[in-house]
């Protein structure tokens, strides 16, 4: 009943966070009926996605194979100080808050079962050489070199909370100190649906 294009974009979008078939499928009505202009505007947006890689460091979506973000190649970010975030969304929210200078981990969305994915084993092993090959000096002595704070920024959920726990493990012996944002955020909620005044005040708060 409906056209072949029209199922072919209905199946794709389903796909996506949040939109499911009917959405999908009222969507597909919308953009077919814009305009060919308007389809070519939005066909070149989607498009232009395929040129983003991530960043050599941290992981974060950016322009330029091998490349440092613009965070990682800030020379005025604490490098001793980083927050492991799922997701972009995550990153965006808590940059806006404008209460941390350290730099960031994509560590990429979390299983409810605390499991790591073997990508982001990977993840956490790049992170624990760059602790060992940047932050080395003469601070840190005969011992291994460590950062100063590594910030577990997962939601304040049951979920959240093993996963907190699992990278806690993980990350062992590589930091001063491992630490949660505060519960500014309220149980349940996410990070990246916070207002700024709350997540700023969690990350004030974290122990």
């Amino acid at each position: 009943m409906l056209p072949d294009p029209i199922k072919k974009f209905v199946d794709v979008f389903s796909q996506l966070p949040s939109i499911g078939p009917r959405q999908a499928t009222r969507l597909a009505f919308f953009v077919s009926n814009s305009g060919k202009t308007k389809i070519k505007e939005i066909s070149d947006a989607v498009s232009g996605l395929a040129h983003l890689t991530a960043c050599a460091q941290c992981f974060r979506t950016q322009i330029g194979q091998g490349r440092l973000c613009s965070v990682c190649a800030d020379p005025t970010r604490n490098k001793k100080l980083i927050a492991i975030v799922e997701k972009e969304t995550d990153l965006l929210s808590i940059e806006k808050t404008k209460k941390f200078n350290g730099w960031y981990m994509l560590i990429g969305e979390l299983h409810r079962n605390g499991e790591l994915e073997p990508e982001q084993k990977l993840r956490l092993a790049s992170l624990k050489s760059f602790i060992q090959k940047e932050l080395s000096g003469p601070s840190a002595g005969s011992g291994q070199a460590k950062a100063e704070e590594i910030i577990l920024a997962t939601n304040p959920t049951v979920y959240g909370d093993l996963n907190a726990a699992t990278l806690k493990k993980e990350l062992e012996g590589f930091a001063e100190k491992i630490t949660r944002l505060g519960r500014g955020i309220p149980t349940g909620g996410e990070i990246e649906f916070a207002d700024e005044e709350t997540l700023g005040s969690a990350l004030e708060r974290r122990n």
